[in-house]
Parts: C-alpha cells; structure tokens; sequence
C-alpha cells in the first residue's frame, strides 16, 4: 500500500470511531430541554450575593487617599457616589462624583455576582480615560470582603495589575482600598476611599 493511501485509511479510521464515541456520549446522555431551562433558571435568579449588593443602594459621602509614590503623603478628597439596582436585582450600578489626581473627575461601575462563574465581576468606566477597566474576585465566607483583582495596559507597553480589597463594614458603612503593581514590581497601595452612608 502506498504511504498516501495509508494515511488516508487511517484517518478513515479515525473519523469513524470519533462517530462511533460521539454517538455513544449522546446516548449516554441523552439532552432534557426541560432540566437545561431549569438550570438557565436557577442560573439566572438572584441570590445571596445580590442581596448583598441591593444592601449597599443609596446615597453616599466618600473620603479618598491616593498615594502616588511609596513613602510620601497621599492626596486627599471628598466625593459622592449614588447607587442603585439594575434589572431586577442583578447588578449594582455606581456613580461616583469626586476629585482624582487633583482634578474633576467622575466614574461610573457596574458590579454583579456571576452564578455560573461563581464570582464578582465589575465594569468600571471613568474620565480619566477612554477605556472599560475589568475586575473579577470572591468573597470571603461571611460574604462582607470581596477581593478582586485585574490589569489595565500602560502607555508605552506592558501593564499594571491591581488588587483591590472592598469590604462591607455595615449598613452604613464600606471600604475600598486598591493596590497596583507596574511591571511585575512590589506591590503599593494606591487608593483608599471609605464610605459613609448619607442620612
């Protein structure tokens, strides 16, 4: 037999036992329409993470430190952030008024609890820039410190990770402290904003 129709047999071969597994597989488990929407269901209820985020809706006063190099003093300022619940209970949507870098500066965030991922997500929007910064964390067992982590690109290449540490103190009161590391160097905290619920 010539090598180009040994070859050829042989992926004959093949093809067919991958037909053979496939058709197997699919017996084995059979599809249930109804057990699938079910779960999309279930997937798509809001649960115990939600209503820990529908906790934090309302108005508030914030309070921000950023540290622009190890060892100096930081800036501060004071801001506003209102937030509310978006479809149905599924996400918490904050807008966040204040100063940054010494200048104007406005934010807006989207944060939910995947069900399927089992995690948070968050989506943040600013003008400080042009682009949607994404992070993605747990939380602890207790459910009130979320710690997420991501990495935005920096001008000239590269990028910078960050780990922030957001923490539900009570009703009336949160923290949101951000750490940032350039180039795969130590570690610094960069922001610090506490807060504090408006009466």
């Amino acid at each position: 037999m010539r090598p180009i129709q040994f070859t050829l047999a042989i992926l004959c071969v093949v093809l067919m036992t991958s037909v053979a597994y496939a058709k197997d597989d699919k017996a084995a488990h059979p599809r249930d329409p109804q057990a699938e929407m079910e779960l999309y269901k279930k997937l798509a209820t809001p649960g115990k993470p939600h209503k820990l985020l529908a906790s934090l809706a309302g108005s508030w006063t914030t309070k921000t430190k950023e540290w622009m190099e190890p060892g100096k003093p930081p800036m501060e300022s004071t801001g506003s952030a209102e937030m509310k619940m978006l479809l149905d209970g599924r996400f918490l949507q904050q807008e966040y008024s204040g100063q940054m870098m010494g200048q104007p500066f406005s934010g807006l965030e989207i944060i939910g609890y995947d069900n399927l991922l089992k995690r948070y997500v968050t989506s943040w929007m600013s003008t400080m820039g042009t682009g949607t910064f994404i992070m993605e964390g747990t939380g602890s067992a207790d459910g009130k410190t979320i710690t997420l982590k991501g990495k935005h690109a920096e001008p000239g290449g590269g990028h910078m990770t960050h780990r922030a540490v957001w923490t539900i103190v009570d009703n009336n009161t949160q923290t949101f402290d951000m750490f940032g590391t350039h180039h795969g160097g130590k570690e610094m905290k960069m922001m610090e904003i506490i807060y504090t619920r408006k009466p």
